[in-house]
């Protein structure tokens, strides 16, 4: 099983010169520690906080990249982009990397972004949709003709393909069914959010199963997983430190648009929620933990955030540091189970219950 980071936001109390510094720092102690994955999210008019774009950023990360590091967007908010525009940036960056990009596409969540850009918030699963259909033409057809609700083509010529062939994999966010057969259909794995339950989980991979097997498309063995990994010295420790670094940042969370953690909780037993959404514990715990979420669903890479908006370039590094020891080569020795050995697709596609997806 290998681990990845997620690069976040900082205060944009923090200088430019110092977010960079410390981002850079960041990188390197990561992959120094034994990280196979380096991905960004993507933010607009992000308020007091600071969330610098991922693609230009990922293009000056791929200059410091190891052999076989993994970098990627998790995700691209799909809607707010061009298709065409986003295609060949994409292309672009996975040129730059040397065929080592990873694109995770999502629909976003915020309203104020899609106001900001005069984007209608309800369409935006339905561009997304037709968005990618355009992206996957263009990064596999040397003339596309596209004739869609929201954009048309009309025999416009390539120019720019991926480094990768076909293209790059997609990983499509998901919270609900309906969003995990989108991603079946469209994308080629299904990044998994903190706060999916195992339970939860183990049903919705039977769904992703099903809708891959209604479009012929090929089984996935394993899904990328955003899971927080917290270690310390005592169990007693390791909540605290998780407290330190994420609890503020959680409670923004839930008072967003994304409904997905109650603020209430966070605030009155975060302790309970932290055992819920993360692994939490000694290392041994950790490691406990981890091998216990592999037997049962079908999880690689596990993705951590290790620079929260109120830790400091070394604090950052010394959670690395941390996770290199003692949870590092640990994690290399656990196989997750493969989807494909799960129930039979046939079999969950007539209990799955179908739902919106945010």
């Amino acid at each position: 099983m290998d681990l990845g980071v997620i690069l976040g936001d900082v205060h944009s109390t923090l200088s430019p010169r110092e977010h960079l510094d410390g981002l850079l720092r960041q990188v390197e102690a990561a992959q120094r520690n034994g990280v196979r994955y380096i991905v960004m999210g993507h933010h607009y008019i992000y308020g007091n906080l600071r969330w610098l774009q991922p693609i230009p950023t990922l293009a000056r990360i791929a200059a410091e990249l190891d052999p076989g590091v993994k970098i990627g967007t998790m995700v691209v908010q799909v809607p707010l982009f061009h298709p065409v525009a986003l295609a060949e940036e994409l292309a672009t960056l996975d040129i730059l990397t040397r065929g080592n990009l990873i694109v995770g596409a999502g629909a976003g969540y915020r309203r104020e972004e899609f106001a900001a850009f005069g984007v209608d918030f309800d369409r935006r699963f339905a561009m997304m949709d037709e968005a990618l259909q355009i992206i996957r033409l263009m990064w596999t057809q040397d003339e596309v003709d596209f004739h869609g609700r929201f954009w048309r083509l009309d025999r416009v010529k390539t120019h720019i393909r991926p480094w990768q062939d076909p293209h790059p994999p997609i990983w499509i966010g998901a919270l609900k069914d309906s969003g995990v057969r989108r991603s079946a259909r469209l994308g080629d794995a299904w990044p998994v959010t903190p706060e999916t339950r195992t339970d939860d989980m183990h049903r919705m991979f039977g769904v992703y199963a099903a809708a891959r097997h209604k479009h012929g498309r090929p089984p996935v063995a394993r899904h990328p997983l955003r899971r927080e990994i917290v270690p310390g010295a005592t169990t007693e420790d390791a909540f605290r430190r998780f407290e330190s670094m994420a609890r503020e940042r959680l409670l923004a969370y839930a008072q967003r648009e994304l409904d997905t953690r109650d603020a209430t909780a966070l605030t009155e037993r975060f302790r309970q929620v932290a055992a819920a959404e993360a692994i939490v514990g000694t290392p041994d715990d950790c490691l406990g933990q981890l091998r216990a979420l592999a037997a049962q669903v079908p999880v690689d890479p596990v993705i951590v955030r290790a620079q929260w908006p109120d830790m400091t370039a070394d604090d950052v590094v010394a959670y690395l540091d941390d996770l290199g020891r003692d949870i590092v080569p640990g994690m290399r020795e656990i196989v997750s189970i493969d989807a494909r050995t799960m129930v039979a697709p046939s079999a969950m596609a007539s209990t799955s219950p179908t739902g919106e997806v945010r």
